[in-house]
């Protein structure tokens, strides 16, 4: 008889080798990519940098094209505009350069004056310690530098020698070299940039080809965002450095720092340095006003002027213009300088934000590449019912108290109890059903439950005033078909005064709340009843226990004109329930309307038809929001 033991080893073997295989690929494929992008730089920053200015000048073209000018013209015109651009920075920038060396001595001679004062004042006691040791220690080797300065005469020779006897190609090598390295640079990425531009739609439709043959639709949707990013990133980002620098310039003009216009464009230039370009850039100016200001006030002119434009630009241009966000957190900029400089050296400094922008599109619209956008991205990692679990885990109640807070400065108090809470406590119900959560978990879970719906007995169910600068919520939904509810309640979102209710609904508390059997389900119902009474109905809690087979002779119904039924998840057959509402309906006064509650509705596993005619209810919802509507519903019928 053949060893079985081959064929039940064999596949957990395969099936235990398969993440380790699948990681070590991973590993392999990013030192690759790596290694690709640093070796391989001389080739691929002039590509990427002709890349992003095809995405720079694809507006204009399209603008060009619209005038009715034609592909080829369009494309040469956008980059003679772009080149002329270049040439005419490049040429004031050399001319306030050489105007700047002419007076380097004269600057040179007032630095060396402040010094000195700076050192007399400062340190001139040290300096002075300093020379005395300097002195006793330097006087037995006074006869060395002789000796051995003998030597150094046939040495300076050498090279003099050495220089007279270049060819002129080693020459022509030694100093043209530095010169023509740039200019072909300069060269290959407007040539590329102008093929790019002249093939855009051939070049989307190859990348569709490439990465979408399974799914066209959104391969499309990932380039043509990737490519509205960009564009839309580097338009806005060189608006706002050359208002930058503008700036920047006609404040140090006024200052009195020689060459303003120098350092305004050096400002622009620099500020595509994440964060800390608009501060390198304050280096030399600052230095400069040092250097012609025998005081120290032009200096600390020249500093402020800095802090003051990188802060209004930074803090109030910037999101203004963008929005709340770009789309990257701010983490990951920082590491993203930090790496694509280590690469590609400045080029890679100033392309950082636009590179991490590219890879958080491909991870947004790629499966595969989904960590690039969890790590890069600023969209939040965890949703907010998520987040609300995650810290009902970590037992840290002021945290769960401090988010509630914070989201209902947008949201009404039943959004977030729908949106948030209930989801959440569903995820504590699923873990408690698998096993996962212990019952000392489970019973700190519910008491941060019961102190944070204690703690917002103070908010109305109202929705917040809209504020001028109120960030984006559309964090609060966790999945695209996330169902709107009406934030504001509606104009009868009340119940009628007491004097005005059936004698029946007269009761402080007409509505009875039963929760669940499940080990959460009385939190849900706490939250119910704390909603209806913010909309004048008074209501009570009632456990599971007390409408069991054993205590159902002993619950108080008095005054009772309508039972709520919550649960937060019914696994299995839902027997249970239908036996809960044959007990109460022999308990109740006839025609007492039951409404049965499952939060929320994508995981019920039954539907409204089924609750209402298999199991018997008269309501039937999946929101605190519908339950509230429905009881107030039935208020005012009964009246």
């Amino acid at each position: 008889m053949p060893d079985p033991s081959p064929t039940v080893t064999q596949p957990n073997a395969e099936a235990g080798s398969a993440p380790v295989a699948d990681s070590s690929r991973g590993m392999t494929l990013f030192v690759m990519t790596v290694a690709t992008l640093y070796f391989g730089k001389e080739v691929l920053v002039p590509i990427t940098l002709a890349l992003l200015l095809a995405f720079v000048l694809a507006p204009l073209v399209g603008l060009l094209r619209h005038l009715r000018l034609g592909r080829v013209p369009s494309v040469l015109l956008a980059v003679l505009v772009a080149v002329g651009l270049v040439l005419a920075l490049g040429g004031v920038i050399g001319t306030q350069l050489a105007q700047l060396t002419t007076n380097l001595p004269q600057y040179a001679e007032t630095v060396e004056q402040k010094i000195a004062t700076v050192r007399r004042v400062t340190i001139g006691r040290i300096s002075a310690l300093t020379d005395k040791i300097g002195n006793h220690a330097g006087a037995p080797a006074s006869d060395t530098p002789r000796s051995e300065q003998a030597p150094t005469a046939p040495q300076t020779a050498a090279p003099a020698a050495q220089q007279s006897s270049s060819t002129p190609l080693e020459l022509a090598q030694r100093y043209l070299s530095p010169v023509l390295s740039p200019l072909a640079t300069f060269g290959i990425v407007f040539v590329v940039a102008i093929f790019a531009l002249l093939q855009q739609e051939d070049l989307r439709d190859r990348l569709i080809r490439l990465f979408g043959t399974t799914d066209l639709h959104r391969a499309t949707v990932a380039i043509d965002d990737g490519g509205r990013r960009l564009s839309r990133y580097f338009l806005t980002q060189l608006c706002i450095n050359t208002g930058f620098g503008c700036l920047i310039g006609i404040g140090l003009y006024f200052i009195g720092v020689p060459n303003p216009v120098l350092w305004g464009i050096l400002s622009t230039l620099l500020r595509f340095v994440p964060y800390v370009g608009a501060f390198i850039s304050a280096v030399l100016p600052v230095g400069l006003a040092a250097a012609v200001d025998p005081g120290w006030t032009v200096p600390l002119w020249t500093l402020g002027l800095f802090v003051v434009a990188e802060g209004v630009t930074g803090q109030i241009v910037e999101p203004l213009v963008y929005g709340h966000s770009t789309g990257l957190s701010p983490f990951s900029v920082i590491v993203a300088a930090i790496f694509w400089s280590w690469l590609w050296g400045p080029i890679g400094l100033i392309l950082s934000t636009p590179l991490t922008l590219c890879l958080v599109v491909l991870g947004r619209h790629v499966d595969r590449l989904e960590f690039l956008d969890v790590l890069l991205g600023d969209t939040p990692a965890l949703t907010p019912m998520e987040s609300f679990y995650q810290r009902l885990l970590a037992g840290d109640p002021d945290e769960v108290q401090e988010e509630a807070e914070r989201t209902l400065k947008q949201r009404s108090l039943s959004t977030y109890y729908d949106e948030v809470a209930l989801k959440g406590l569903q995820l504590a119900a699923k873990d408690s059903q698998r096993g996962v959560l212990n019952h000392a978990q489970l019973d700190h879970v519910k008491r941060t439950i019961k102190a944070l719906v204690d703690e917002l007995a103070g908010h109305d169910d109202v929705q917040p005033s809209p504020k001028p600068e109120q960030p984006d919520d559309s964090a609060l939904a966790p999945a695209p078909q996330r169902r709107e509810l009406p934030d504001n309640p509606t104009p009868d979102g009340m119940a009628p005064a007491g004097a005005e209710l059936p004698p029946a609904w007269q009761d402080p508390a007409p509505v009875l709340c039963v929760a669940g059997r499940g080990p959460l389900d009385e939190a849900a119902s706490a939250m119910l009843v704390q909603l209806l009474g913010k909309h004048g109905l008074g209501a009570r809690l009632t456990p599971y226990e007390a409408a069991s087979r054993d205590q159902i002779e002993r619950l108080d119904v008095t005054g009772v004109a309508m039972v709520c039924i919550s649960y937060l998840d019914i696994s299995g057959s839902p027997a249970h329930l239908r036996y809960l509402m044959q007990r109460l309906r022999r308990k109740l006064p006839k025609g007492t309307p039951i409404l049965v509650g499952l939060w929320p509705a994508e995981e019920a596993a039954l539907t409204d038809q089924v609750i209402q005619k298999e199991i018997g209810a008269d309501y039937f919802t999946s929101s605190l929001r519908d339950a509230v509507d429905a009881c107030l519903k039935a208020a005012r019928h009964a009246v």
